[in-house]
This record gives C-alpha cells, structure tokens and sequence, in this order.
C-alpha cells in the first residue's frame, strides 16, 4: 500500500459560515452615549439593538484532553468555535426580533475589534465619539470611590481602541455631542449608513420596549430612562484634560469648543 498522508481539514471561508455575515458593532469607550444610541436605533423596525452583549465573555472549554485535535481536525480551533457561538447569540436575538440589521453596542468591543473584524469580515461600524475628559467626568460621577487616575487609564484604553479601530476599519463616526444636540440629523446618517429608511419614530424612544435598563445591561441613568433625548454636558475646558488623554482628544478635535462637527 502507499504511503499514509496525514491531511488537515483546512480553515472554511468566515464569510459563508456566519449565519449574520454583516452584523453592526458600536464601537465606544464606557460612558460615550452608545445606550442612548442603541435604544434610538432598537425604536426602528428594521434594526435590533439589544442590551449589551458582552461576547468576548462567552468562552468555548474542551471538556477532555482529545477535543481540541478532533475540533482542529474539523478546522474548528477554540477560537473560531468561540466566534460560531458568537455569531449563533447574534443570530438568536436577530431571528427572535424579526428584524433586518442587528448592533452590538459594548463597549468592551472596542478592546477586541481586530478580533470582531477576523470573525466578520463583513461586520459594519458605527464609532462613537465623546470628549474623553467628558468620559472621565461622568465615570466618576456614577462609580462610588473610583480612583481618578484609574479612571483615566481605563478611559485611555478604551478610547485608543476605538482611535485604532476607526483608523484600520471602515464605518461612520458619530459625536456624542452631536448625537444629542441633533438627533434627527445624526440618527438619518446612520440610517443611511446601514441601508434603512429614517424613521421618526426613533426619536421616541421612550415608546419602546428596550429590555433591561439596569447595570452591567448598559446605562441605566434617569436619563436613559426619561424617554428623551437630554443635552450633552459643556464640553471641558482644555487645561482640564488629562495628560494621557490629550493625544487622542486633539486627534478627535476635542481641542478647542468649536470642534464638534460630525466627521
């Protein structure tokens, strides 16, 4: 008999086993506006925007010592059977919802999007801006205790994410600050964005049902629970700004009062 050669199944093609192929990803540091973004968006009938999702903590564990080389030899490693999973949670509340388009807003995702951008080729991004010195700010006033410099750090690896991120993938940015002084106007972006019809309804949130709107879900602020659309804070002045904050707050045009216009 001839020779025995050992073949391996070989990677399949991302973009024909994602049962969602182009889900949308808000990608944002914490305390940006993105559950006030998601909540206008799940108010459209064609988008679904759940509470957050927190994929990257659905983990996939071999049982025995012999799964991992049966699943590689399917072509299957733990890290793409983590995005399977993933890809199925997706698809679950999509289907449940009878919608079109589903997002993603946590924020977390923004520390993994070269991640998210190998398991869905395809995926969409909305990146979501605010003054990082405004981030810091209401961090501080919702955590009890919270260290200050802890925070700042925290906050500048969140918003370098998000910096890379827009710089290496495709997508639309949104301000916070615009996102809340004209929301008619920034919601049509997005909807144009991602394909669907503007409605107005959007803007009446409140109308809604949105799921849970308590911790670790998202924002659960009286704003967010007031139904309405409430205005962004002053911006900070800049000698306010943090030190490890100031790079990506000039990068962002946060520099100067006047630099708040949509990109």
């Amino acid at each position: 008999p001839g020779a025995q050669v050992k073949t391996r199944a070989a990677l399949p093609d991302r973009s024909s086993t994602r049962l969602v192929e182009s889900p949308v990803f808000v990608l944002s540091s914490q305390r940006s506006g993105s559950t006030l973004l998601r909540v206008l968006l799940n108010s459209h009938s064609q988008i679904r925007a759940p509470h957050e999702l927190h994929l990257r903590t659905l983990k996939v564990q071999p049982a025995k010592e012999y799964t991992g080389p049966i699943m590689e030899a399917l072509g299957l490693d733990a890290t793409e059977l983590e995005h399977l999973l993933w890809d199925r949670v997706l698809h679950h509340e999509l289907e449940k919802s009878g919608k079109q388009i589903i997002v993603d807003k946590t924020p977390a995702n923004a520390l993994i999007w070269r991640r998210i951008s190998s398991a869905w080729p395809e995926a969409r991004y909305v990146f979501l801006l605010r003054h990082p010195a405004s981030v810091v700010e209401s961090v501080m006033n919702r955590r009890r205790n919270a260290d200050f410099d802890a925070v700042v750090e925290e906050t500048r690896r969140y918003v370098t994410g998000v910096d890379e991120a827009r710089t290496n993938l495709d997508g639309i940015t949104v301000r916070y600050e615009d996102l809340t002084a004209e929301p008619d106007k920034e919601t049509r972006r997005i909807c144009e964005y991602l394909g669907v019809e503007w409605e107005p309804e959007m803007l009446d949130y409140g109308r809604h049902d949105h799921g849970p709107i308590k911790p670790v879900f998202g924002d659960w602020s009286e704003n967010i629970k007031s139904g309405q659309v409430q205005q962004a804070r002053p911006l900070p002045k800049d000698e306010d700004i943090p030190e490890p904050l100031l790079k990506v707050a000039r990068s962002w045009g946060y520099t100067n009062s006047s630099a708040v216009k949509s990109s």
